[in-house]
């Protein structure tokens, strides 16, 4: 009786120690892990031949990507490229791909057969109910059977012969997954390639815009040394000394303001290619021709864009996957026709001897379930009628995206062309001016009001001819075709 209740006081022990290191294991579950951010810091490539800006040392080299061309400045199209290997959009679209293939993977294994290996250990015991009058009087049965030991090993197979088209269903909507995040992907490189030619444009436009701001600051040096001479032999009064030192102040700051944006626009193009935004990098923009919007045939290419957009063809993917989904729904009212073998061991002792094995068909045959099918089949459909107005409506939007993008083009070649005259003008006014102001018929408010109409002209004509560049790609963008150009 004492070894009884030790090893009854055992087991209880032994319990007690498993339920309570298993509450000890499961508080850990409640313990929330947050990663440092120290690894998802931008991290530049580092290559052997650095390219170094005049003046800098070489701990200031720029440290250029495999992809940038070796020993030269960035182009438009080295900038697309680099964008595309580092950008973390791209990265993110590339593994939503990947990991859509993994999904239509998983969608095709209800085709092949399932098979497992199984072994099992068990101890139990069992109490006998058995009905009065089935045993003889004066037969004594024993109450429990046990304990007794369990020992289990086996193979089982099971293969779905017919599930009325719910693996076929299954399958094909998880390929148009597939194919949804391959266009989604489409439409993150030609969008990161859009912000790329932005960036690079207006950081051009900065840099020239600091040309004409650092030209302006030499004609008010100019102009103010010449004032400064005519007012020492009494030609002038002191106003136009000051009007010009005025001038000159104003043109000092306007290019200090010009060197700011340069260096935002520098940040802005380092972060469209996935660069730190303090990375050094030297662009080289090759003469961009600037051509009349005559010749674009606005309904072709209103056509082009709601064939080749990325966005329009993820849609018509999503159309045929809620159309699977519907026939995946379609299939629950049929039945299934499953077949299953095993074999196995099983026996009191650690190797099992006595044999068992199992083969057979079986037949689901669903007849009624809440009328949750049917709430199913109705609520597939109604997603795939959503599916099918959202793609009109988005097929609205792109055409007028074109529209617009066409209309903006237009206007932006427009104003090149109304700057180049303006420009052209005002040299021809500074000249008149500023010969007159020399030849005493002249005076300093003229040349002055002719130097900074000058300075806006010049001013306009510059970010005139790079939001021609700009509006130029983004019309690209709309119409589907914006790729790194050859």
């Amino acid at each position: 009786m004492d070894t009884h209740i030790r090893i009854h006081v055992r087991r209880v022990c032994l319990a007690s120690a498993v339920l309570g290191c298993s509450v000890l294991g499961c508080a850990g579950f409640y313990r929330q892990e947050v990663p440092g951010i120290e690894p998802y810091l931008p991290k530049p490539p580092v290559r052997s031949d650095t390219l170094l800006e005049k003046g800098s040392t070489p701990d200031q080299g720029k440290i250029m990507p495999e992809s940038a061309p070796r020993g030269q400045p960035l182009t438009l199209e080295a900038c697309v490229s680099i964008a595309l290997d580092n950008n973390p959009m791209q990265r993110a679209a590339r593994e939503g791909v990947a990991a859509a293939k993994e999904e239509a993977g998983v969608a095709r294994a209800p085709y092949f057969p399932e098979f497992g290996i199984n072994a099992g250990y068990g101890r139990w015991q069992r109490h006998i109910y058995l009905p009065s009058g089935l045993v003889p009087p004066g037969t004594e049965l024993p109450d429990l059977v046990g304990p007794t030991d369990d020992w289990t090993a086996g193979m089982r197979a099971r293969y779905t012969l017919f599930d009325g088209g719910e693996r076929r269903a299954q399958l094909r909507a998880a390929l148009a997954r597939e194919g949804m995040a391959e266009e989604d992907a489409a439409g993150v490189r030609q969008e990161i390639a859009l912000i790329v030619h932005k960036a690079f444009y207006g950081l051009i436009a900065a840099k020239e815009a600091l040309l004409v701001a650092e030209k302006n600051l030499e004609r008010d040096e100019v102009h103010l040394r010449l004032a400064k001479e005519r007012y020492a032999i009494g030609i002038v009064p002191k106003a136009d000394v000051l009007r010009t030192q005025v001038e000159f102040a104003d043109a000092r700051l306007a290019k200090v303001r010009a060197e700011s944006l340069v260096r935002v626009a520098q940040g802005n193009l380092n972060t469209s290619m996935g660069l730190p935004v303090e990375l050094p990098v030297e662009i080289g923009a090759r003469p961009q021709e600037i051509t009349s919007v005559d010749d674009i045939r606005i309904s072709e290419a209103l056509d082009q864009a709601v064939h080749a957009r990325p966005e329009l063809k993820a849609s018509l993917q999503r159309i045929a996957a809620a159309r699977h989904v519907v026939d995946e729904a379609k299939s629950t009212f049929w039945p299934k026709v499953k077949t299953e073998a095993g074999y196995g061991w099983r026996d009191a002792d650690f190797w099992p001897g006595d044999e068992e094995w199992l083969l057979g068909v079986s037949i689901d045959v669903p007849v009624f379930a809440g009328l949750s099918r049917i709430h199913r089949l109705a609520a597939a459909k109604a997603l795939l009628s959503r599916e099918e107005a959202e793609i009109e409506q988005r097929i609205l939007c792109v055409r007028e995206e074109v529209w617009t993008a066409y209309s903006s083009l237009k206007e932006s070649y427009e104003a090149v062309q109304a700057a180049k005259a303006l420009t052209k003008d005002a040299e021809e006014s500074h000249r008149l001016a500023n010969a007159r102001y020399e030849m005493e018929a002249g005076t300093v408010n003229d040349l002055l009001d002719a130097q900074t109409a000058l300075a806006r002209a010049e001013a306009a004509y510059v970010e005139a001819q790079w939001d021609y560049h700009i509006a130029q790609a983004v019309y690209r963008r709309a119409v589907g075709n914006l790729t790194i150009e050859q």
